[in-house]
């Protein structure tokens, strides 16, 4: 196998690995537009990156950071729904984003690349980076875990058992903008979203319980990867794109198999 497959199957797994149960707290609390918003606000964070000359990724990070925060402060106000607010600040960040990164040469910035990622671009040390940041994200989550799938079921009943509601979803924002930020270079901002949720809805029509839809998410999303990278090697397509295709024909047959009761 060459080295560029090898350090992108490497990094695809590991983020499919961290994207399995992150995405299904997507999908169980129905932020799925909420990925789409931090998504479409990381082309504020390369601008911010390039602006700034930081690293890009961390950039991101701090980029989706604040616009998580800004739904939280805007969500305690409770003038607008949700849905609304996400609208708002999904296209107005990647307005802004699109204005900022225009200003820069085509030189200095690859907008193609940053829209829809390459897989095949990935080199080791990047590759060693991934896993840094996976094993950072899964500590808190495994320590959360509880609190965090207690917000998911039910919100109100987190508050009355004493939890910090606000914070339990800043930190769970966070984790997903951090995976964002991650997924980025790999498959762009147009398809992130697409990574964390389709294998978490594949994986729940078949979960007897939580734990169980996070571990088939992941390994949904790791199969994704293997086969989307193996058909772009065979047929010479888009990397990116050919993962998020495994995965929706993964989403596809497993819809047409029969629910586990």
């Amino acid at each position: 196998m060459p080295d560029f497959l090898l350090y992108a199957f490497a990094a695809g797994t590991g983020i499919a690995l961290i994207a399995g149960p992150l995405g299904a707290f997507a999908v169980w609390r129905r932020m799925s537009y909420f990925g789409d918003t931090l998504a479409h606000s990381a082309l504020i964070g390369v601008a911010f990156g390039l602006f700034l000359d930081i690293n890009i990724t961390l950039a991101i990070v701090l980029a989706c950071g604040m616009i998580a925060l800004a739904l939280v402060f805007l969500e305690r106000k409770n003038t607008l729904s949700t849905d609304t607010l996400l609208g708002v600040l999904s296209h107005g960040s990647l307005a802004i984003g699109l204005v900022c990164v225009s200003f820069y040469s085509q030189t200095r910035i690859n907008l193609y690349g940053y829209l829809f990622g390459d897989f095949l671009t990935v080199t080791s040390n990047e590759v060693l980076y991934i896993y840094m940041a996976v094993a950072a994200i899964a500590i808190p989550l495994v320590i959360l875990w509880k609190p965090l799938l207690l917000l998911a079921v039910d919100e109100d009943l987190a508050h009355v058992e004493g939890r910090n509601v606000a914070a339990l979803k800043l930190v769970l924002m966070l984790m997903i903008a951090s995976i964002i930020a991650l997924a980025m270079k790999i498959v762009g901002v147009m398809l992130i979203t697409a990574l964390l949720i389709i294998p978490a809805a594949s994986a729940r029509r078949f979960s007897s319980s939580p734990e169980v839809m996070a571990g088939l998410a992941s390994l949904i999303g790791m199969v994704s990867v293997t086969f989307g990278l193996y058909s772009s090697f065979q047929w010479d397509l888009p990397a990116g794109p050919a993962v998020v295709l495994a995965a929706l024909g993964i989403f596809i047959v497993s819809g047409a198999l029969p629910q586990k009761a």
